[in-house]
């Protein structure tokens, strides 16, 4: 409700500020709202849509992932030219900017409540807020990300391989839904201008996991139990303790990782059977050795980019770190969950 309370004020500010955000929506993205959270709710995602008509992409580099992104001749979207760079580029970082400072303005003129903005981080996407919650603080990531109505990029058409699992129409349906991108840094760039934009498939992943099953009914009131989210969960967790632990060593890794070694799980056992609510320990074992086997390797494919490598070889060292934890914690029936 807090969340809520604040988001929306910032909304309509943002709006009325500046003529480039009058059309922004927002979608809540994330765990809490793919209803996979494991600790206390108190980090939300926010994602702030904002509708392009037509961009021209262009690969930043090799992982078919980062994209420059230039208009097509005479843009619907004029306001949006000021935030052109020197090379006719969209920048994500004079974007970001000015989002930013409307909502540090704006967050004082909040009632009731006490909101804050957090200092940037270095190549992250999101504006961070602090709303101090007694006696905890709740953090919410604001994400600007444009929604552009074209097909996807050739990156993307091996990915998805979702037709064993959910339908060949799913997938249909799913690769006709917009285009999302969040301003987001590629740390490969020589020269980094902060004019990059990543695809982002938030949308997709949460109809993926709120509708997983392999027949239609699986997990509703009526419909047999599975246990993907239950898995899903308890790597979640696992990874989360982890980090806390080891907060140095395991820097690298986040959720998204074990979200996409989930969604290649689901592909190789497709059958809402190969989930049975009853079999948790095994299908978390069988779900985990697959995960372990991607570090031993070095080697995740984006889920919808396949050529994208989420465990590069250059982090070998933190995924044996982490293959080594894990290992640990296997062969001594997971103390990490009894604490």
């Amino acid at each position: 409700g807090l969340v809520n309370h604040v988001v929306s004020h910032l909304i309509q500010a943002i709006r009325s500020k500046d003529g480039s955000f009058s059309s922004i929506e927002r979608l809540g993205a994330g765990s809490y709202y793919e209803r996979v959270k494991v600790s206390e709710p108190n980090e939300f995602d926010i994602m702030l849509l904002m509708p392009v008509k037509r961009l021209q992409l262009d690969e930043s580099d090799d992982t078919g992932a980062y994209y420059y992104l230039t208009f097509k001749r005479n843009p619907k979207e004029k306001c949006l030219l000021k935030f052109l760079d020197e090379d006719g580029k969209l920048s994500a970082h004079k974007m970001l900017h000015a989002l930013r400072e409307i909502i540090k303005q704006e967050v004082k003129n909040i009632k009731n409540v006490e909101v804050t903005v957090k200092r940037k981080k270095a190549g992250s996407p999101a504006i961070t807020l602090q709303i101090k919650n007694p006696p905890a603080e709740i953090s919410v990531d604001i994400i600007l990300t444009l929604e552009v109505q074209q097909s996807w990029p050739p990156s993307t058409r091996d990915g998805l391989k979702i037709e064993q699992w959910l339908g060949r129409k799913v997938r249909g349906d799913f690769r006709n839904k917009s285009l999302y991108l969040v301003a987001k840094q590629n740390k490969k760039e020589k020269v980094p201008r902060g004019n990059t934009w990543r695809l982002s498939f938030s949308h997709i992943e949460k109809a993926m996991l709120n509708n997983h099953g392999s027949s239609k009914t699986c997990c509703e009131s009526d419909g047999p139990k599975c246990c993907r989210k239950g898995c899903l969960k308890l790597l979640k967790y696992l990874l989360e303790q982890l980090k806390m632990k080891y907060t140095k060593e395991l820097e690298k890794f986040c959720s998204y990782h074990v979200k996409t070694a989930f969604f290649h799980s689901c592909v190789m056992w497709p059958d809402d059977t190969d989930w049975h609510s009853g079999d948790l320990e095994h299908c978390f074992q069988r779900y985990l050795g697959y995960f372990l086997d991607c570090l031993q390797k070095s080697q995740l494919p984006h889920f919808f980019i396949p050529q994208y490598n989420l465990l590069s070889l250059e982090d070998k060292a933190s995924n044996d770190f982490l293959l080594r934890q894990i290992n640990s914690q296997l062969n001594n029936g997971f103390p990490i969950f009894q604490e």
